[in-house]
């Protein structure tokens, strides 16, 4: 198990109208919905049952999509400058974060679905997403000079592996326990800590995003 701020109000992602909803419906599990954007902007906001899911398994994703919705709210409009920023020796760039976010769900989905042990993880998938996953010097060096579409790919193809596999399990499987180590534990709290854990590091997001030189103040 890996390690274990506010989000923009209401009325923020209200403002942004169609356009900001037709931006997100590709990442996150609103776009399952036939709602107009009008209505999926309000839905962005209700967590509970989803069309297509179990209806526990489709809650946790309405908590997956909530959080996405943040972290591509927040990095709209970054430039390669800005997701490339490293603020000191020892921090992640914001780019170098949004990898991390599509390698941890791509090991998550690997580890639950799959049944894959950490540890048996193949090596090209580890020569893939291991940097990301550790950041650290590592992803300081490797990742950097992408635009913010590959970013945003790398979190979408991720996610819609996420919930195609959901669509095949049911609440048994999510609220299943199991003994993991020394503690008991079931899917249902590892895919949250997914949902919290990127709400984690969309606060550093953000932060990071308010150190990008030339950066302006953040509106409430």
């Amino acid at each position: 198990m890996l390690p274990i701020e506010c989000l923009p109000n209401r009325r923020a992602i209200l403002k942004g109208g169609v356009g900001f909803v037709a931006g997100l419906s590709a990442l996150s599990t609103l776009s399952a919905l036939s709602a107009p954007p009008a209505a999926a902007a309000e839905n962005a906001w209700i967590i509970g049952p989803q069309p297509g899911y179990s209806p526990e398994v489709g809650t946790l994703t309405s908590m997956l999509a909530f959080t996405r919705d943040q972290v591509v709210h927040n990095v709209q409009g970054l430039s390669q400058a800005d997701l490339d920023f490293l603020l000191d020796a020892k921090a992640n760039t914001i780019g170098a974060l949004l990898l991390h976010l599509a390698a941890t769900e791509t090991y998550y989905g690997m580890t639950t679905f799959g049944g894959i042990k950490w540890d048996a993880i193949p090596a090209e998938v580890k020569k893939k997403w291991d940097v990301p996953m550790n950041l650290g010097e590592p992803a300081r060096v490797a990742i950097k000079g992408h635009a913010l579409d590959y970013y945003l790919d790398a979190l979408h193809e991720s996610r819609e592996h996420t919930l195609a596999e959901f669509k095949k399990v049911d609440d048994k499987w999510l609220t299943a326990v199991e003994t993991d180590g020394d503690f008991r534990v079931n899917n249902y709290a590892k895919w949250f800590h997914v949902a919290e854990h990127e709400s984690n590091h969309d606060g550093q997001i953000k932060f990071l995003k308010s150190r990008v030189p030339g950066a302006k103040p953040a509106k409430e």
